[in-house]
């Protein structure tokens, strides 16, 4: 299956909540009105906050709980967008109200919270989608025909980073372990995500990481490993600014992606002498949530639930990965007593 490469109309009669009320919340809420999308309502935990953020984007109903904006009749889609230890939570109670969700990336804390996600979702028969945009933008659509047709040839090495010089204070959820904080979940779930994009699930991981005083992860870094010799060379950090590129070279040739690599980009393929052999540099209006957004309605509309860009279980095997670099690094959070380990 493949997505266009325009995010293509609305579909008719999907009508859209959103939960939360944050940065991530208003850039998805633009794109989602920008491209002709319905947002019907808006919830937070705080009445004022929802009804704000109501007026901003003319949405017609707001809400003072999650509760109240999941009830919403006039709602078919649950986007949540609070910080990731609440994913879990907040996904099961759209699901439990029988709403379709997707929810922003990390699709959760842990393996075993986003398992439990994707059962229930299957269950009800309806879309629980991770929020990785990224994978819906024109220029990862065409890399990934460029894999599939073989002119790169034999896809030997993925390298990706995401380097961020994002705010010191300790008690700021970036910082702070009661509220996921660490590169990881934020910041390297882009690359890990990316490499499961071109090459599937690893067979070892390598990870190594530096902390901060709060004990998460200041930066870290990862080599994924497959069963022909692959490689991907991940690496994240939280407090340095970086180059934030990505490649994937080939036997025959490679594809350069500049920064910001994981944002609407242009990126350029070389033959294996190094010669460019095309360019490419498709514009996208907005910030490009959209075409996320274009997908998730797609599958209600086919009455599917799952696609072979991102379909739910191969989120849970990205928190399976992610976990693991976790235990290496020994990043833990409350939240993994359940389970600490893949399934």
């Amino acid at each position: 299956m493949s997505v266009n490469t325009t995010a293509g109309a609305a579909s008719p009669g999907m009508r859209w909540g959103i939960l939360g009320t944050g940065f991530i919340a208003g850039l998805q809420a633009s794109d989602l009105i920008g491209a002709g999308s319905s947002v019907r309502a808006v919830g937070s935990r705080n009445l004022a906050t929802a009804t704000a953020f109501a007026e901003r984007f003319h949405i017609p109903s707001s809400h003072g709980s999650y509760e109240d904006l999941v009830a919403d009749p006039e709602v078919d889609i649950v986007y949540i967008s609070t910080p990731h230890p609440f994913h879990h939570r907040n996904a099961l109670l759209a699901l439990d109200a029988g709403k379709h969700v997707l929810i922003e990336k990390p699709f959760a804390m842990n393996a075993w919270q986003a398992r439990e996600i994707v059962e229930l979702a299957e269950s009800k028969g309806l879309v629980a989608l991770e929020a990785m945009w990224t994978r819906y933008l024109p220029h990862m659509v065409r890399i990934r025909e460029l894999i599939r047709s073989g002119v790169l040839g034999e896809i030997r090495t993925v390298i990706a980073d995401h380097n961020q010089n994002l705010p010191k204070d300790p008690m700021h959820r970036l910082n702070n372990p009661a509220l996921g904080g660490g590169a990881l979940l934020d910041l390297g779930v882009y690359p890990v995500s990316f490499a499961f994009d071109v090459f599937g699930a690893p067979v070892t991981i390598k990870a190594a990481a530096s902390m901060t005083q709060t004990g998460v992860d200041r930066q870290t870094a990862m080599i994924f490993e497959y069963g022909d010799g692959q490689q991907a060379v991940l690496q994240c950090a939280l407090d340095t600014a970086g180059p934030n590129r990505a490649a994937v070279i080939g036997t025959e040739g490679r594809i350069e992606i500049p920064s910001v690599w994981y944002t609407p980009s242009a990126f350029t393929r070389y033959d294996a002498d190094g010669a460019v052999v095309e360019r490419f540099d498709e514009p996208v209006t907005g910030r490009g949530m959209q075409y996320q957004a274009r997908e998730m309605e797609r599958l209600i509309g086919a009455r599917s639930i799952a696609n072979d860009i991102l379909p739910p279980r191969k989120s849970v095997q990205v928190m399976e990965a992610m976990d693991e670099v976790r235990r290496q690094i020994g990043l833990a959070y409350d939240s993994d007593g359940k389970d600490a380990g893949p399934a």
